[in-house]
C-alpha cells in the first residue's frame, strides 16, 4: 500500500519561539495551567527565591503583601539579585535573570548550596506570565530598578537612589507584579486562605525565617507574621493540636552526603494519616521518594520492636504500612544540593539516593525512642495492633459489600433512581437529603443524565470510626455501591458510574450538618474523587421572593435584603416564602432553581490545601470538644444553632 506523503509539513513551519514567548505560550509547563493554582504558583517561585536566600543564611525576614489592585509585592533582606553587568552577556545580570530561561544562581554550588529554585525559569517565568513587573534591588551602595511589561524591559536597569544607609549589609530584593488577564482570564484573585496556609508551611520548615502575609484587599488590611523556633516539631504539635497525643514529637536532624534530613514524628488517638513532605522547603504534595524512606522505616522498626518486646506474638502477621500509619503525624523536610523533581512544578522528589539515607537515618533514631520510651512506645504498639485487627475486619466487610453488590440486580440498591445515560462526562447523582425531597428531586430531574439517591437521616461521622463500623451502615454501603469504585484499598476511580456527584442538603443548620458528614467520608476514603474534580455542592435557595407576576429566588439573607431594599426597604408589597427544606418545594421549582444546568449554582468541592483541610475535619468532626467550641463561638453568626 502507498504511503501518502504531507506536504504541509516544511522548514517555514518551523516555530521558534524567542525569549519567554514559549513561557506565555505554554504556561502550563512552567506554572502547571492557568488556573487559580497556577495563578497562586506566581507567588511561590517569587518567595522561594527569598527562602533560599534564607536557606543560604543571607536573609530572615520576607514580607509579602498582596495590593487592592491583585498585584503582589515580595520583599526580603537577602543579598540583592546581582545588577552588574555580566561578562558573558554584556546586560545587567538583574535584566538577564528577570528575562533569560534557565539563567540564575541556583546553577553555581558556591552561590547556593541548597535551594528550592533549580531550573531558573521561576522569576523569568513569572515575569513573562504577568502584565508588569517592576524590581527593585537594593545592594552595591545604591537601589536599582527595572520595569518589564509582559517580560519585556521598559528600560535598562537604572540607579535610582542611594543606599538608604552606609551599612553595607543591609541589602534586598523587592520585586511586585500583576499577573495578566490575557493569560488568566478565567480567574477573579488570590486566595488568602490558602496562601497563608503555604506561607505558614514555609515558616514551620525554615528555621529563623519571618514571613509576614498582608492582604491589602480586605478593610481593614489583615496581616499575619509566622516566625517557629521549634521548626517542623512546632508543625506536628500543630497539626495534632486538637488530638489526643500518644507520644511526645521524636525529633531527628542529621546530614548525611551533604543532605540534610528533618523529620517529626508523633502518633496520635485518631483513624486517619497526616504525612506531609518538603524538598528544600517546598512542599512536594505527591511525596516522592523522602515520603517513601520515612514510611518504610516507621513500618520495619515498629515491626521489629514489636516482635522484640513480645507485644506482637509469633502467630501473628506483621503490622502492614497501612497498620503504622494510622495516627501518624509526621513532617520529613530534606535540604538537598541538587534535587530532582517530577516536573517544574514540584509536586513530587525523585531523587533515588534520598530513600536509602532518609530511611536508615529515621530506624536508626526512631528505633533508640522507642526503646528509651518503653511506655509511649506500648501505647504506639496497641494503636498500631487495634489498626491491624479492624483492617482484617473492614477487610472482610467490604468483600461482604462487595459480594452482596454483586448478587443485586444491576449491583444498584432500590432508592436509587438511575439516569439512562451511561455517558460519565454528562451524568449527575444528586445525593439529596431525606425521602420528602428525594421524591421532589426524582420528578423534576431531567431522567437522562440525572440520578437521584435519597438518604434517610445523617449519615455515620466517619471521622469517629473505623472501616468496618462504616461499612456496617446501610446509608454508607448504599452510596460506596451508587458510585460504583469501591471504597479504601478496593478503590478505582475507573469505575465511577457519574461524571458529577453533587450534594443537594437542605439550606440550614442540619442540613449543614449533613453535608460536612458527606464530606468527611469522601476527604478520608474517596479522595481522589475531589481531587479529579468530581465533587460539587448544590446552592438551593434560601427565599422565594413574589412581586406582582415576578418571581425572583434569593440564595441568602444578604440577598434578600438587597432585593427588599429595592422597595425602599418597604417588603409589604412582597410575598416572601422562606424554603425550612428542599421538600417543601415542588418538583418544578426544584428544577428551576437548583437543578437545570442552565440556572443553577454549584459549588465544586476542591482541596487547595490537604494539611488545613485534615486540621478542619478532624476539629469539626474529631473527639475534641473544646476546639470545636472555639471554632463555633468564633463563628458563633453563622453556626449559631448548631449542637457541639
Amino acid at each position: 500500500m502507498a504511503k501518502t506523503i504531507s506536504t504541509s509539513y516544511t522548514a517555514d513551519k518551523i516555530t521558534v519561539l524567542e525569549g519567554l514567548e514559549a513561557v506565555r505560550r505554554r504556561p502550563g509547563m512552567y506554572v502547571g495551567g492557568t488556573d487559580v493554582k497556577a495563578l497562586h504558583h506566581l507567588i511561590y517561585e517569587v518567595v522561594d527565591n527569598s527562602i533560599d536566600e534564607a536557606l543560604a543564611g543571607y536573609c530572615d525576614h520576607i514580607k509579602i503583601a498582596i495590593h487592592a489592585d491583585e498585584s503582589v509585592t515580595v520583599h526580603d533582606n537577602g543579598r540583592g539579585i546581582p545588577v552588574a553587568e555580566h561578562p558573558q552577556k554584556k546586560i545587567s545580570s538583574l535584566e538577564l535573570v528577570m528575562t533569560t530561561l534557565h539563567a540564575g544562581g541556583k546553577f553555581d554550588s558556591d552561590s547556593y548550596k541548597v535551594s528550592g529554585g533549580l531550573h531558573g525559569v521561576g522569576v523569568s517565568a513569572v515575569n513573562a506570565l504577568s502584565e508588569w513587573v517592576a524590581v527593585e534591588v537594593t545592594r552595591d551602595g545604591g537601589v536599582w530598578r527595572q520595569e518589564y511589561r509582559r517580560g519585556v524591559p521598559q528600560g535598562p536597569v537604572s540607579k535610582i537612589a542611594d543606599a538608604p544607609t552606609d551599612d553595607p549589609s543591609v541589602t534586598g530584593t523587592k520585586t511586585t507584579f500583576r499577573w495578566d488577564p490575557e493569560i488568566f482570564h478565567e480567574v477573579e484573585g488570590y486566595n488568602w486562605n490558602t496562601l497563608l496556609v503555604r506561607f505558614r508551611e514555609m515558616a514551620f520548615v525554615t528555621k529563623g525565617i519571618r514571613i509576614t502575609f498582608t492582604d491589602e484587599r480586605a478593610e481593614p488590611a489583615k496581616e499575619y507574621t509566622f516566625y517557629f523556633e521549634g521548626g517542623v516539631t512546632s508543625f506536628v504539635r500543630y497539626l495534632n493540636r486538637t488530638r489526643e497525643a500518644l507520644n511526645d514529637p521524636v525529633y531527628i536532624e542529621k546530614e548525611v552526603d551533604n543532605i540534610g534530613i528533618e523529620v517529626a514524628i508523633q502518633y496520635a488517638d485518631v483513624y486517619t494519616e497526616s504525612v506531609y513532605a518538603f524538598a528544600n522547603t517546598i512542599h512536594t504534595p505527591d511525596g516522592g521518594t523522602h515520603m517513601t524512606g520515612l514510611r518504610s522505616a516507621l513500618t520495619r522498626t515498629i515491626n521489629d520492636y514489636a516482635r522484640k518486646s513480645g507485644l506482637l506474638k509469633d502467630n501473628e502477621a506483621n503490622f502492614s504500612g497501612e497498620d503504622t500509619r494510622e495516627g501518624l503525624t509526621a513532617i520529613v523536610s530534606i535540604k538537598h544540593p541538587d534535587p530532582q523533581f517530577e516536573s517544574q512544578t514540584k509536586v513530587k522528589l525523585m531523587n533515588a539516593e534520598v530513600k536509602t539515607i532518609v530511611e536508615s537515618v529515621v530506624a536508626e533514631h526512631f528505633s533508640a525512642f522507642l526503646e528509651e520510651h518503653p511506655r509511649q512506645a506500648k501505647a504506639i504498639i496497641d494503636k498500631c495492633l487495634t489498626s491491624s485487627r479492624a483492617r482484617n475486619a473492614a477487610k472482610k466487610a467490604r468483600e461482604l459489600v462487595l459480594r452482596k453488590s454483586a448478587l443485586e440486580s444491576s449491583t444498584l440498591p432500590g432508592k436509587l433512581a438511575d439516569c439512562s445515560s451511561r455517558d460519565t462526562s454528562a451524568t449527575e447523582l444528586y445525593i439529596v437529603e431525606g425521602d420528602s425531597a428525594g421524591g421532589s428531586a426524582k420528578q423534576g430531574r431531567d431522567r437522562r443524565f440525572q440520578a437521584i439517591l435519597p438518604l434517610r437521616g445523617k449519615i455515620l461521622n466517619t471521622e469517629r470510626a473505623r472501616l468496618d463500623k462504616i461499612l456496617s451502615n446501610n446509608e454508607v454501603k448504599a452510596l460506596i455501591t451508587a458510585l460504583g469504585t469501591g471504597v479504601g484499598d478496593d478503590f478505582n476511580i475507573e469505575g465511577l458510574r457519574y461524571g458529577r456527584i453533587i450534594i443537594m442538603t437542605d439550606a440550614d443548620v442540619d442540613g449543614a450538618h449533613i453535608r460536612t458528614l458527606l464530606l468527611t467520608f469522601f476527604f478520608r476514603y474517596m479522595p481522589q474523587l475531589i481531587e479529579n474534580g468530581h465533587m460539587y455542592i448544590a446552592l438551593p435557595p434560601l427565599y422565594q421572593i413574589k412581586h406582582k407576576k415576578e418571581v425572583t429566588y434569593v440564595y441568602s439573607e444578604e440577598e434578600k435584603d438587597a432585593f427588599v431594599e429595592k422597595f425602599n426597604g418597604n417588603a409589604s408589597g412582597l410575598n416572601l416564602q422562606r424554603y425550612k427544606g428542599l421538600g417543601e418545594m415542588n418538583p418544578e421549582q426544584l428544577w428551576d432553581t437548583t437543578m437545570n444546568p442552565e440556572v443553577r449554582t454549584i459549588l465544586q468541592v476542591n482541596i487547595e490545601d490537604a494539611a488545613a483541610a485534615d486540621k478542619t475535619f478532624d476539629m469539626l468532626m474529631g473527639s475534641a470538644v473544646a476546639p470545636r467550641r472555639r471554632f463555633i463561638q468564633t463563628h458563633a453568626k453563622q453556626v449559631q444553632n448548631l449542637d457541639i
